[in-house]
Order: structure tokens, then sequence, then C-alpha cells
């Protein structure tokens, strides 16, 4: 075994600040900023909605492509390319001012972000179970929290320091780019099996269950992302104020770092379908709760139950389909990040124009629920194929 594989720890932890700036700030420090941005330069719900989409539509271009042979070998490469971009991407939303450029950073965003989640897992994955020490999967994943919390307290900050949002954007690029030097330091190998010169991954094997978790975690994507998009405006709306806004990030931060700790455990006990056929029902409660009960109680009600969930479920149905596709992990991993970035291109836009249409997000919000409704359901169906693999 390489050396490199007797420091799990080294690898989670690099994990974890990887998907801190890429994930949790890269993808996520959009929603705190998002209500500055409507009211700086007049952006409607629908015009945020497409934003994300971009975001998200980058997100499953850089799946499809991550699904390919061509990065085999060169998974470090790419995984640090792509936080390099990550940092830069952020810096330029804050000085950006048309919705064109908007949605082109976005974009790209959107590919480097997934060309980490996938490259940068396949690592740290891979690592930590050649030195038999997959539990420490819960920190490398916690990293989303993590990055939330950071955006909260840069987002808190500027408010404090009557700032504006361009500033915000600034800091997450200053904070991506230290996490890039802190991986390069930290993560300097690729894969094991990459490095042992295996070859590429076999097709993915025609399975009914394979195809139930990739249809569910596509519509548990359409179903998350509205309110982990609109969460903070959903505040907005309410008058909150921008610290109380900042504050509902943390607290879905807070919930969301140790949550594929404690969902892993349920997992565990309970097997995966039924962790993840759980967390649904649980987030779509949270999600109703954000525009159904009034404030304060209602976002922070919704913040803890999306944080304590979506994170945690995005990991349990990844683990699902690595082990419904034990000789081609990556290609599922590709193939599930395509489905759920289906998921998150047409909840925001369908989200968007329900709210301008309708004057508030609660439509938007209850559609998302029964979508997690949904995919909890048929996330369930496949547990018997889970339980023989």
């Amino acid at each position: 075994m390489q050396p490199a594989a007797l420091h799990p720890f080294r690898y989670a932890f690099a994990g974890m600040a990887a998907m801190a700036a890429a994930m949790g700030i890269g993808r996520f420090v959009y929603t705190p900023i998002l209500p500055g941005m409507m009211d700086g330069l007049g952006l409607s719900a629908s015009q945020a909605g497409l934003v994300a989409s971009a975001n998200y539509l980058g997100y499953l271009v850089g799946a499809i492509m991550a699904a390919g042979a061509w990065a085999h070998g060169r998974e470090r490469a790419v995984t640090l390319t792509g936080l390099g971009a990550n940092a830069l991407l952020l810096a330029w939303m804050g000085v950006a001012d048309a919705l064109d450029s908007f949605l082109a950073i976005r974009f790209l965003a959107g590919v480097a972000s997934a060309f980490l989640m996938i490259f940068l897992t396949s690592i740290v994955s891979s690592r930590l179970f050649a030195a038999g020490r997959p539990g420490l999967q819960a920190l490398h994943f916690g990293g989303v929290g993590v990055g939330m919390c950071v955006s909260a307290l840069i987002t808190g900050g500027v408010a404090l320091a009557g700032a504006d949002w361009r500033t915000s954007w600034l800091l997450s690029g200053a904070v991506g780019a230290l996490v890039f030097l802190l991986v390069w330091r930290l993560a300097p190998g690729g894969p094991l099996h990459a490095e042992a010169g295996h070859r590429p991954e076999p097709a993915l094997p025609r399975s009914p269950a394979l195809f139930r978790i990739i249809l569910a975690y596509g519509i548990f994507g359409a179903g998350y992302i509205v309110t982990a998009t609109f969460l903070v405006a959903i505040v907005r709306q309410g008058d909150g104020g921008r610290l109380f806004e900042s504050g509902v990030w943390l607290v879905t931060g807070i919930a969301g770092a140790p949550s594929v700790w404690l969902w892993g455990k349920l997992a565990r006990r309970s097997g995966l379908a039924a962790a993840f056929a759980v967390g649904c029902l649980v987030e779509a409660l949270g999600v109703v709760a954000s525009v159904a009960m009034p404030a304060p109680a209602g976002p922070i009600v919704g913040g803890v139950l999306l944080g304590g969930t979506f994170i945690a479920v995005t990991a349990l149905g990844l683990q699902a389909g690595r082990l419904l596709a034990p000789s081609a992990p990556r290609r599922a991993l590709a193939l599930m990040t395509a489905a759920f970035g289906i998921g998150q291109i047409l909840g925001p836009i369908a989200a968007g124009y329900a709210a301008d249409w309708t004057g508030s997000f609660f439509v938007p919000s209850i559609g998302a629920a029964l979508a997690l409704v949904a995919s909890g359901l048929i996330g369930w169906s496949a547990r018997s194929a889970l339980r023989q693999s």
C-alpha cells in the first residue's frame, strides 16, 4: 500500500475543506447573497432562478463530462484546476453587473463544482477505503455544512460592516484561494486505483434498482434545491433583516455539518433505502415549515431541517449508487450527479416563475415538498436490492 494511503484523516480533512469551498461556498453562498443582489440590481425571482439554474446546468454538463475516461489518472490535476477556477469565479461574481455575465459565471462554476464533487470524492473515498476508515467520509461530506456556515459568517460580517453584496463574493473568492493552497498541500495523490494503473471502469450494470435510485436522486435534486436557493429570499420577504438572514443560513449550515455522520448511523441500523426515504420526508416537513409557519420560527425550523437532511440524503444516494454498481463506482457517481443536475435545473426555474406569478414562495415550496415525498417513496422501493448488495 502506498504511504499516502496511511493518512486517511489528512485526505478526509482536505476533502472537507475542498467541499466547503466548492459546494458550501461555491454553490450555496448564492443563497444568502441573493436577496442583496435582487434588491441592488432589481432582479426578479424568475431571473434569480435562472442564475441558479445556470449553475446547475453547469453542474450537469460537468457531471456528463466526468463520466468519460479522459480524466483517468488525472483526477488530482482536475480537482486542483476546479478549486482554482472556483476561487476565481467567486471573485468574478463580485465585479460583474449584467445578467448575461452572471449566467456565464455561474455556469462555469457549476462545471467546476461537478468536477470537484466527482473527482475529489473518488480520491478521498479510495484513500479512506484503502486505509480501512470509510467512516471518515462523514468528515468529507460534512464540508458542505462547514462551507455554508462560513458563507453565513461572511454575509453576516459584511452586513455588520455596512458593505454591499459584492464584498461577499470577493471574500468568498479569497477563502476559495486559501482552500486551494491547503488541498494542494494536504492531498498529494489521486485515487489509488488510478495510481496503480488499473483499466478504466466498465459500463454500468443494467439494474432496475439502480434506475430507481437514479430517478429518486433526480427528483430529490428538484425538490431540495427550491428551499436551498430561496430560503434567505423567503426571509427577506418577511422583513427579517440582513443579520437574521445570515443567522438562518448559519443554523442551516450548523445542522448540515454533522448530518452525514448522524444519518449514516441510522443507515447502518435500518438500511440505506430507509434512511434515504426518511430523510426526504423530514426535509419535506422543513420545506413546508419555511413558508407555512410564521417568522422567526418558520425559517429557522425550515433551515434546521433542510441543513440536517439534504447533505446526508445526497451522500446516502451516492452510497446506494456505489453499492448497486460496485465495478463502476465513478460512472455511477457521474450518472447520479447528472440526474441530480437535471432536477436542480428545473427546480429553481419553475419555482422562480411560480413565485413571480403568485407573489410568494408558498406554492413553489409546496411543490418542492411533494417532489421530496415522491423521491423518498421511489428510493424506498429499491430497499430489497440494496440489502442484497
